[in-house]
């Protein structure tokens, strides 16, 4: 599960470049612009960061920050099932081990063996292997359609926030080398105490490639992205601390009760 958590991931990379290599030809978005994805997802989201800047003085880095945070608010529940899923994931590592090295013959009949006693496992244990897929397959079209409004909202472009201006990459590069140290940071902490995926290779491979694409996209793309990156970043770093810690806390109670 950790390898197909890898490939989703990379997956998500790959898409996030394509789309980026796009963003910059695509059309203004309005309440004219015609198909599902643009009327229902694209301009909503728009509107909703017009909202918050108009309410904060056509403050259009305010808005993204505030609409970046309420949308993994929305999502924080998910967040917290994917952490306590590798968790479990984590806890039941040694059994799963023994039986792959019990059943560790390749014939069919074996490997059935092992996919009936491991899924017997996951329910002794209340443990749902896809759990932590999901949130990686619900955060991928809003976030997109997030980056999308951001890019093709033109009252964006004509704004500027602290330093940058928002339609305009940052001359400084001080927010692309912030979201690349925070995707790392919150990379880092997804895999501490974790075992499983520290060992896995395209994990570790994740670990250093999204920092390093996220920085190099937003070198390169206006300084609302680079903004919507940090924001985000930052946000799921705090998340992972808060969440980490109390959930750290019970597994060590639940092994020192064991002693």
């Amino acid at each position: 599960m950790v390898r197909k958590k890898g490939i989703l991931a990379l997956a998500l990379v790959l898409l996030v470049a394509a789309l980026a290599g796009c963003a910059p030809n695509s059309e203004p978005i309005t309440s004219e612009s015609t198909g599902f994805w643009n009327k229902y997802a694209i301009f909503p989201l728009s509107e909703v960061i017009r909202y918050f800047a108009e309410l904060f003085s056509d403050n259009y880095g305010l808005g993204i920050i505030i609409v970046t945070v309420i949308i993994r608010l929305i999502l924080l529940p998910l967040n917290i099932k994917q952490l306590k899923s590798s968790r479990s994931m984590q806890a039941i590592q040694p059994e799963l081990k023994e039986l792959q090295k019990k059943y560790s013959s390749k014939d069919a009949n074996t490997q059935q063996k092992l996919q009936q006693e491991t899924m017997q496992l996951f329910q002794r244990h209340g443990v749902n292997p896809l759990a932590g897929c999901l949130p990686i397959i619900v955060q991928m079209p809003i976030l997109l359609a997030f980056y999308q409004a951001i890019s093709r909202t033109e009252a964006i472009k004509e704004h500027g926030f602290l330093w940058v201006q928002l339609g305009q990459p940052d001359p400084y590069f001080i927010l692309p080398i912030v979201a690349g140290l925070a995707t790392f940071l919150q990379q880092k902490l997804m895999m501490a105490g974790n075992t499983a995926m520290a060992a896995n290779p395209q994990m570790t491979m994740m670990l250093y490639i999204m920092p390093v694409m996220i920085t190099v996209f937003a070198l390169f793309l206006p300084s609302a992205l680079a903004l919507y990156w940090v924001v985000g970043n930052i946000f799921m770093v705090a998340q992972t601390l808060l969440i980490n810690k109390p959930m750290m806390a019970g597994n060590k109670q639940q092994a020192d009760g064991k002693k």
